[in-house]
């Protein structure tokens, strides 16, 4: 039986979260059959991915494997879009990841509690793939692309927390990171501005945009997400909820029950800080310090991405 794609690139961080339970060579092998010709590049520093991913667009790949975390899949993304418009007549490779991170949320996004293995034989196995030409965003200060998501507050703050934590992997750490960050959290007073109209101007907890829906691999911040919708959602949870309920209240995205939460969409979504402190910010996981306001405008359709067969 053939198969659509020709050949593939797999774009593997070994120093990912959980990089040792799926080995390279476990994955290269299960894509040997299913595609003409495989190869192999590691990521040797932070923003290798992103440099691999768009020579593999670049020579020609039908797809792109990104084995390790959401801050691989985020880099590859980049990569591959920083190709095409590079050059405007670039098909392009499409995109699938392979979860081998802390978190996983983008690949929870696109094939949920699949086994690895299971998603690489259904987006090759086919003489058609599924592709979806799923939308991102872009941070307007510093021109980075976002694929997951960016947030203020208890997010960013828990990430860094997360970074001092030893004796715990995956999403666990993550979670545990949470709890701690809480016990000494404090709001922030900040504006949000969609598409040119004001929505809160106060106290705020988080504010996350995006994007997928999952945050941290476990926390549903934005469940009427759409990946392709030509639209950036943006949930904001103000000052008046207590930050302690907001973990429990995500877990099935419960908080949007609540008066004290916020939910939009739009194209372009401003995040301002408005005591002069400057924000706590991320994006994909990258904590950012020393600005007061962000501004994030939506790449409608910039990403092909290999996903499960439409139900029939």
């Amino acid at each position: 039986m053939s198969h659509w794609a020709g050949n593939a690139v797999i774009v593997a961080n070994d120093r990912a979260g959980t990089a040792a339970c799926v080995p390279v060579a476990d994955v290269t092998d299960a894509c040997r059959g299913l595609v003409g010709e495989v190869s192999v590049v590691r990521t040797a520093y932070p923003g290798h991915a992103r440099t691999l991913a768009m020579k593999a667009a670049q020579d020609g790949a039908d797809a792109v494997l990104a084995v390790g975390g959401d801050g691989t899949a985020s880099e590859v993304a980049d990569g591959l879009v920083a190709a095409a418009e590079a050059e405007p007549g670039l098909s392009g490779p499409a995109l699938l990841c392979v979860p081998a991170g802390t978190g996983n949320s983008f690949y929870k996004e696109i094939w949920q509690d699949r086994p690895w293995h299971e998603s690489l034989t259904l987006a090759f196995g086919a003489r058609r793939p599924r592709i979806r030409r799923l939308d991102m965003a872009r941070v307007e200060e510093t021109r980075d692309t976002v694929l997951l998501g960016a947030c203020s507050g208890l997010v960013a703050e828990a990430l860094e927390t997360a970074a001092g934590l030893t004796g715990l992997t995956g999403r666990a750490r993550y979670q545990e990171a949470v709890a701690a960050t809480l016990r000494e959290f404090a709001p922030h007073p900040a504006r949000i501005v969609v598409d040119g109209q004001m929505v809160h101007d106060g106290s705020v907890i988080l504010a996350n945009v995006g994007g997928g829906r999952y945050r941290g691999g476990g926390f549903l911040l934005l469940p009427r997400s759409v990946l392709d919708d030509g639209l950036l959602d943006v949930c904001v949870v103000t000052g008046s909820l207590d930050p302690r309920e907001l973990p429990g209240l995500t877990r099935e995205g419960r908080h949007l029950e609540r008066p004290e939460v916020i939910y939009r969409r739009g194209r372009r979504i401003e995040i301002e800080r408005t005591d002069g402190s400057p924000l706590t910010f991320e994006w994909d996981g990258e904590v950012q310090r020393g600005r007061t306001r962000y501004a994030l405008d939506v790449l409608p359709a910039v990403l092909p991405v290999l996903s499960p067969p439409e139900p029939s």
